[in-house]
């Protein structure tokens, strides 16, 4: 066993206990968990005839309202290439632990493939939103109707009586995150004795400032990541490991 083994099974056995002992225990996912699933990453969505558009343009508002069937496309795209990937066992550790402790663990996701919930977790905290779900574009008017906009098809459907188009149900560039979201998973936060920060390089805020919140607060942060991050300096414990190697181990 190297020095490394041997310090992630000693950091493992001790956080273990205090997620044992713990009321409530919040867990903040990032891309790294859904990585491990074959996922690939916003940027590396971006190959082969994506390749030649500027990544931002397919993520942003005014660069849909100016491509919005390209944009479309783009997302379709990238729904065929989740229908093809399966949860694995960090998604279904979480899932598992949280049925057998009903109330216990509280998930906050920035991730929007939908895995989490694929693997059985409920009541997930959707930070950056769902792109399996559509939204309107604009403000609906009274004939606004989203089933009869996608049984007529179009890329992307519109309002027949508008013109108001679906888009992806995502949070874009210069967009603020759902309120309701981020109001949830500052109450969860707030009421945690432990947080897991897995799979997050910690660079993208709102949801980082969830992780100053807990240390702040006087609960136990954990950060569960191969690689060094930015959230480190605030860590009570940190696993060197992929959270589908050590999120098994962790909620036991």
């Amino acid at each position: 066993m190297s020095a490394l083994e041997a310090k992630n099974t000693k950091n493992i056995a001790q956080v273990r206990q205090w997620v044992q002992a713990a009321q409530h225990v919040v867990v903040l996912s990032g891309a790294g968990v859904s990585a491990e699933s074959g996922v690939p990453t916003f940027r590396d969505t971006h190959t082969g005839y994506w390749a030649q558009f500027d990544p931002q343009e397919m993520a942003s508002d005014r660069g849909f309202r100016m491509h919005p069937e390209r944009v479309w496309q783009w997302y379709s795209y990238r729904r065929d290439v989740l229908a093809k990937v399966q949860p694995n066992a960090g998604h279904r550790a979480l899932a598992d632990f949280a049925q057998a402790h009903p109330g216990k663990l509280h998930l906050i996701t920035q991730n929007v493939d939908g895995l989490h919930q694929r693997a059985g977790s409920h009541d997930v905290i959707c930070l950056h939103g769902d792109v399996m779900r559509n939204q309107w574009l604009d403000t609906c008017c009274p004939l606004c109707d989203m089933a009869h906009a996608v049984a007529q098809g179009g890329s992307p459907p519109r309002c027949s009586a508008c013109g108001n188009m679906l888009r992806p149900g995502v949070v874009w560039f210069g967009e603020h995150l759902p309120a309701h979201a981020l109001a949830q998973a500052e109450q969860a936060v707030n009421a945690c004795d432990v947080m897991l920060v897995v799979g997050t390089s910690g660079v993208v805020y709102p949801a980082a400032g969830l992780v100053f919140q807990a240390h702040q607060r006087g609960a136990k942060v954990v950060i569960v990541n191969p690689q060094a991050t930015e959230l480190d300096m605030l860590a009570d414990m940190i696993v060197h490991q992929n959270a589908g190697k050590a999120l098994p181990e962790l909620l036991q």
